[in-house]
C-alpha cells in the first residue's frame, strides 16, 4: 500500500489480528545475534560514517550523495545504531533534566540539593525505561490492543505540567501548606512535590481511559483549534521562565529583594552571586545561544541534533573557567543513583486535579501529532487500521508511562 506521498510503505510485520507465521527458533536467533557482532558486516557495513561529522562550513564542498535511509525492519550495523542511539540520547538530555530542575528550584518545591540531583538522575532513568516499553509495542493477547508505538518514539519529562506545578508550589506557600520562615524565606517542601506526583498519577488515568477511543473520535473532541492555543500558552509561560532565567534565576532573587539570602542570583552564599539581570549572566546566556546557532548553522549532522547539549556544555565551561561554580555540589553527589533512593509522601491535591486533566489531554494531543509524524518521517502509513493501532498502543503507553512514572 503506498502512503499519502506516494512512498510504499511496509508495515506488513506488524499485525492487528494474529500471526500464524513460523517463528525463528532459538538457534536461528542466536546465529543472527552471532554474525551482527563478529561480521564486518553486522558491524559496521558500508555505511559513510564521515558523513555525520562532516561540518556544513561556506568554504567546504557540499556533498551531493544523500544519507541512507533505513526502514522501521531494516537492519542496521551495531556501530552505526550505537553512535544514532547515543546522538538521540544527547538530543533529549536537555528536555529530559529541565522540568525537574525547575520544579525542584526555587521557583518551585525549594528542595535540597540531594534532592533535586536525585530527580535529575531518576528522570533519565525512568524515561529511559519508559522509552523501551514506547519502542517495543507489546500485544495484548487476543484483543486488537497495543501498549506502545513500535516506532523510534522516546518518551521524556513534559514541559506542560511545569506552569501548573510551579503555580500550585506557589499556592502551597501562601496557604501554608509549604512551611516557611518567619521571614517569609521558602523552606523545602517535599510535600507538596509529592502532591503533585501523586495527583498526576492519578490524572493519568484519563488518558489510559481515552486510548482506547478511536483516533478519529479523539481528533474530533480535542481539534487543534482547541489545544494549539493551549500549548502555546504553556510555550509563552516556558519563554518567561527562559528568560528570568537567563538573567540570574526564577527564583526569589528574581524580585530584587533589598535584603535577605536572595539579595543576589543564584543566592547570596553561591560563589560568583549577582544582582538579577547584571551583564554577566546576559553575557553568559548568550554565549549558550550563540553556540547553539553555530552548531545549527555550521555543525554536522549528529552537532545539529545534539546542539542544545553542546550549548550548554559551552556555557558549563565558561561558567567554570570564571568562577561561576565550585566542585562542592559534584563532589557531594553520590557515585551512582537509582529510583526509590529518595520518596516523597503521595497525595491528591484537589485544587490542580482540573488542570492536570487538561494537561493530559494537552499530552494525548502531542503524542497523536508525534506519532503521525513519526510515521510520516519513516515512510510508514499514515492511514488505515494499522495507523490506528499505533496511535492507540502509543496514547495508551504515554498514560501508562505517566501513571507508573508517579
Amino acid at each position: 500500500m503506498a502512503d499519502h506521498k506516494g512512498v510504499m510503505a511496509d508495515d506488513s510485520p506488524d499485525r492487528l489480528g494474529p500471526d500464524y507465521a513460523p517463528r525463528r527458533t532459538i538457534a536461528e536467533r542466536a546465529k543472527s545475534f552471532g554474525k551482527a557482532f563478529t561480521t564486518k558486516e553486522g558491524l559496521i557495513g558500508s555505511y559513510d560514517y564521515a558523513f555525520l561529522f562532516r561540518p556544513n562550513l561556506p568554504f567546504m564542498k557540499k556533498s551531493r550523495k544523500a544519507a541512507p535511509f533505513f526502514g522501521l525492519h531494516d537492519k542496521m550495523p551495531i556501530f552505526l545504531a550505537m553512535i544514532l542511539g547515543f546522538q538521540h540520547a544527547l538530543s533529549m538530555l536537555a528536555g529530559v533534566i529541565s522540568p525537574p530542575i525547575i520544579i525542584a528550584g526555587q521557583g518551585g518545591a525549594n528542595l535540597t540539593t540531594d534532592q533535586a540531583q536525585y530527580l535529575v538522575s531518576t528522570s533519565l532513568i525512568v524515561c529511559g525505561f519508559l522509552s523501551a516499553i514506547q519502542i517495543t509495542r507489546f500485544h495484548f493477547y487476543k484483543t486488537r490492543y497495543y501498549l506502545g508505538t513500535g516506532l523510534i518514539s522516546v518518551v521524556g519529562t513534559s514541559f506542560a505540567i511545569i506552569p501548573v506545578a510551579t503555580g500550585a508550589l506557589a499556592q502551597m506557600y501562601a496557604t501554608g501548606y509549604c512551611p516557611k520562615k518567619a521571614d517569609g524565606t521558602k523552606l523545602p517542601c517535599p510535600d507538596g512535590y509529592g502532591a503533585i506526583i501523586g495527583t498526576a498519577t492519578l490524572c493519568a488515568l484519563l488518558e489510559i481511559g481515552l486510548s482506547f477511543l478511536p483516533p478519529k473520535v479523539l481528533k474530533r473532541a480535542f481539534p487543534p483549534l482547541v489545544t494549539g492555543p493551549t500549548v502555546t500558552l504553556i510555550g509563552v509561560h516556558l519563554i518567561e521562565s527562559g528568560f528570568k532565567n537567563w538573567a540570574g534565576g526564577s527564583g526569589t532573587c528574581s524580585s530584587r529583594p533589598t535584603s535577605g539570602l536572595f539579595q543576589k542570583c543564584p543566592s547570596n552564599a553561591a560563589p560568583h552571586a549577582l544582582p538579577w539581570g547584571s551583564a554577566e549572566f546576559i553575557g553568559l546566556g548568550f554565549s549558550v545561544f550563540i553556540a547553539i546557532i553555530i552548531c545549527e548553522r555550521f555543525g554536522s549532522p549528529i552537532m545539529k541534533s545534539t546542539s542544545v547539549v553542546l550549548g550548554l556544555l559551552v556555557g558549563c565551561i565558561i561558567a567554570a573557567a570564571t568562577g561561576y561554580f565550585d566542585r562542592t555540589g559534584i563532589d557531594s553527589a553520590p557515585v551512582a543513583s537509582f529510583i526509590w533512593v529518595h520518596t516523597f509522601k503521595l497525595s491528591v491535591y484537589g485544587p490542580i486535579v482540573l488542570p492536570l486533566l487538561a494537561v493530559y489531554i494537552v499530552l494525548m494531543m502531542e503524542a497523536i501529532g508525534d506519532i503521525t509524524a513519526t510515521c510520516d518521517v519513516s515512510r510508514l502509513q499514515v492511514e488505515g487500521d494499522l495507523f490506528d493501532s499505533r496511535i492507540q498502543g502509543g496514547v495508551l503507553a504515554d498514560g501508562f508511562n505517566g501513571l507508573i512514572a508517579g
